[in-house]
């Protein structure tokens, strides 16, 4: 009766960490256990007995290897739950380590897993998202920190806000109706210019959409708005290269020209 009582609470136990399969003989495994039969009842053991093997570099992926077994045992179940579970089992046997005696002859061996358990715990206090191990004062001394930290970005913002607000302008350059091509031919033509003495563009721009962006935040046609896409077309990214959707400005809107003043 006993005996099964016993294995019905092992059966309903959650299990936290992978286990080893039953005939594993290798030795490089992130898996928990023996190869044979062991209780699964001390499978905390097992994790701190794995975890002692390895190397503070592959704490991470130790961390992660057995969590994700974990939520994809349990689907309803969250990182938190895991984790809680993780930091409680390290800590107690921190403690336990502590509290060993100096003179002992397994000290030396002692302090060195005292060692390796308490970089594992600065590791999950890195990626701790729930103020696990922090007392109460800690934990209001961080939140204050951030929200002083988000009080100074709003600042910032405020303030880069203020001066956008101060170089914009609610009016616009307003083009007689029809003519917004002749427009854009002054703007592809000014592109196209270049000083004499220099030999060099009178003006540059890393891409064609800073000129579409200008014309519908800054222009209005008859007064009204001019959509970005309707004149997107004309200035194509690659001049050499400009593609089927391009369409150069109909001759009888090119109007004016611009030319070098007399003796340039």
């Amino acid at each position: 009766m006993l005996n099964l009582f016993v294995s019905l609470i092992s059966r309903t136990m959650k299990s936290y960490f992978k286990h080893r399969r039953r005939f594993d003989l290798s030795t490089d495994t992130f898996d928990i256990g023996r190869p044979l039969h062991w209780k699964k009842g001390y499978e905390g053991n097992h994790f701190l007995f794995r975890l002692l093997q390895r190397e503070e570099s592959d704490y991470p992926d130790f961390y992660r290897y057995h969590l994700d077994y974990f939520l994809q045992s349990y689907p309803g179940c969250r990182e938190q739950e895991f984790f809680i579970h993780v930091w409680k089992i390290v800590s107690a046997h921190i403690v336990r380590l502590q509290l060993k005696n100096n003179y002992a002859s397994t000290y030396p061996r002692d302090m060195m897993h005292l060692e390796k358990l308490e970089a594992f715990r600065n590791y999950l206090g890195v990626i701790d998202q729930w103020d696990t191990g922090k007392d109460k004062d800690a934990i209001i001394a961080r939140k204050e920190t951030e929200i002083q930290h988000l009080r100074d970005q709003l600042k910032i913002a405020e303030r880069a806000l203020a001066d956008a607000k101060r170089m914009d302008t609610k009016d616009f350059i307003d083009i007689r109706p029809g003519y917004i091509l002749s427009v854009v031919d002054l703007l592809l033509q000014l592109q196209e210019l270049k000083l004499p003495s220099l030999g060099k563009e009178l003006v540059l721009s890393q891409t064609q959409t800073v000129w579409t962006k200008l014309i519908a935040k800054y222009f209005r046609e008859g007064k009204n708005e001019i959509k970005e896409e309707t004149i997107r077309r004309y200035f194509p990214a690659d001049k050499k290269n400009p593609g089927v959707k391009y369409a150069p400005v109909p001759e009888k809107m090119k109007l004016f020209k611009i030319r070098p003043s007399p003796g340039q």
